[in-house]
C-alpha cells in the first residue's frame, strides 16, 4: 500500500470510531481520577509501547497544577519482573501477577490488544474483573474476546494491525487531552478528589 493510501484509509477508519464508546472510556478514567483509583495498563508488542505511552501521558500530560494527579501504572515497564513471572509461572500470567500486588476493588484495568485475543491480556482482564476492577478494552477488527469481556471498550474499525496500533495511540492522546481540559475547566465538584 502506498503511504498516501495508507494515510487516507487510516483517516477513514478514524472517522468511523465510535464517539459514544470513547466518551464511556473517558468517564471511567475521569471517575478513577476523582476517586484516587489506580489505572493499570497492559499490552504486548506495539501495544506494550502504547501502554507505557498512555501511562506517561496520564501521569504527566494530564496533570493540572492545583489538582490531584492520575495514578497510572504500565504493567509493561518492569522487564525483570515480567521475565521472572514468565519463567516461574507462564507468559500468560505476567500481568495478573503484577496486579495481584497492587490492584484494589474500584481500580481500572486497560487491556490493549489489536486482535482482542492475546492470552495474557484476556487472562489479566478476567482476573481484574474478578478482583473488582473496572475493565476497559482497546482492540480492533471484530473486537475479539476483549470486546465481550470488558466493561467498556473501543474497537478500531479496521483489520490492519498497523492502523489498529496507530489508532490506539490516537485514542490515548484524545482521552488524555480531553481529561486534562475537563480537569482544568473545574472538574465539577471534586472536593475529595484523590483522597478516597
Amino acid at each position: 500500500m502506498e503511504p498516501s493510501r495508507y494515510i487516507d484509509s487510516l483517516a477513514d477508519a478514524l472517522n468511523r470510531l465510535s464517539g459514544e464508546d470513547l466518551a464511556r472510556v473517558e468517564e471511567v478514567l475521569f471517575q478513577a481520577w476523582r476517586q484516587g483509583r489506580t489505572i493499570f495498563i497492559a499490552g504486548n508488542g506495539g501495544s506494550s509501547s502504547t501502554a507505557s505511552h498512555m501511562a506517561n501521558d496520564l501521569n504527566k500530560g494530564a496533570a493540572v497544577p492545583g489538582w490531584p494527579r492520575f495514578r497510572a501504572i504500565a504493567l509493561t515497564d518492569n522487564v525483570p519482573l515480567i521475565t521472572a513471572w514468565a519463567n516461574d509461572t507462564s507468559y500468560d500470567r505476567i500481568f495478573v501477577e503484577q496486579m495481584a500486588n497492587f490492584l484494589r476493588p474500584g481500580d481500572v484495568f486497560i487491556a490493549i490488544s489489536g486482535s482482542g485475543n492475546s492470552a495474557n491480556i484476556v487472562a489479566a482482564l478476567r482476573w481484574a474483573r474478578k478482583a473488582g476492577a473496572i475493565t476497559v478494552g482497546l482492540t480492533g477488527g471484530d473486537g475479539g474476546q476483549l470486546q465481550a469481556l470488558a466493561d467498556v471498550s473501543v474497537v478500531v474499525p479496521t483489520d490492519m494491525m498497523e492502523q489498529i496500533e496507530d489508532m490506539h495511540l490516537v485514542i490515548a492522546h484524545a482521552l488524555c487531552t480531553s481529561l486534562r481540559a475537563r480537569i482544568r475547566n473545574g472538574a465539577g465538584t471534586v472536593a475529595a478528589a484523590g483522597t478516597s
